[in-house]
Formats: structure tokens, sequence, C-alpha cells
């Protein structure tokens, strides 16, 4: 994967870049393996951060209007894979967390995402059914982006 600009999220019209991350102790996901159904790709700081917390219980939420998309939700941040099983469990998530561990941040870097202070940064990404980057936002840090942006570029998926 070649890093994308620092601190600038890859735009619209571009092709995602495939990943496989662990989803678990001895699980992966791959990024391809999705294709020809929409994906949301939430990057986010830290588990156990009270905004992280907010906006991925948020996107738990929302589930059922994901799942009218079509659409498979990802969460990625560079914390590892017990840490994301114990915040999964205790939020009650019902979606992937990945782990963007090892080599730390590559895919957070891969999307223009990764941060100075080693993190991910808070980014959202609608990728179309054919591995294309549809929409994208990079939120401050201390915000809830929400999710009306997500579920409108999924809207405009369909409409197109």
């Amino acid at each position: 994967m070649t890093p994308a600009a620092p601190g600038t999220p890859l735009a619209a019209g571009t092709p995602a870049p495939d990943f496989t991350l662990s989803n678990g102790p001895d699980q992966t996901l791959t990024l391809s393996s999705l294709r020809g159904r929409p994906v949301v790709l939430v990057f986010y700081p830290a588990d156990w951060s009270p905004v992280c917390g907010d906006e991925l219980s948020l996107f738990n939420e929302i589930g059922a209007d994901l799942q009218a998309h079509n659409a498979k939700l990802v969460a990625i941040s560079v914390d590892g894979v017990w840490c994301h099983a114990a915040f999964a469990e205790q939020r009650h998530l019902h979606f992937p967390l990945l782990a963007d561990f090892e080599p730390k941040g590559a895919v957070s870097r891969a999307y223009g995402v990764y941060r100075t202070d080693g993190t991910s940064g808070r980014a959202l990404f609608v990728i179309d059914r054919g591995g294309i980057i549809r929409w994208s936002y990079l939120s401050p840090i201390d915000i809830n982006p929400g999710a009306d942006g997500v579920l409108s570029a999924l809207d405009a998926l369909e409409s197109t």
C-alpha cells in the first residue's frame, strides 16, 4: 500500500486500497472480499475514548439503515485485537473492529488519515460495489461526525 498525503483523506473517485486486517485472534478480513456491496469504513482514534464510543454506538444503532442499503460496516483503529474484543463486548457492537496494529497504522496511512500522535484520524469512507471511494470525510478528532453523510452517500449510490 502506498501512503496517501497525511491528513488528506482519499477523495471520491479513488480506488479504495485493499487490505487484510485482524478481526480477532486468528481471524482476518480483506476489503476486496466485500466487493459487490457498498462498504462503510469508519476510522477512529482509540477504543475506550468517549467520542469514539459514542460514534461507534451510533453506527451500531443505525445497523438496520445500513442493512437496507446492503452496506457492510467496518471500523478500524490502531488498537489491538484484544482491546477491540473487550471494547466491542462492553459496547455491544455488532460489526467488525479491525486492528491496524502491525505495521502500525499502515491502512490508516494508505487512506490518508494517520495522525502524528500514532492514532487513526476520525474519518469516514463510503466505497461502492466495485471498490471505488464515493465519499470521504475527515472530522476534527474531538467531534463525532454522526452518520448523516454516510447515509446520504449510500442513498446517492442507489440513485446512480
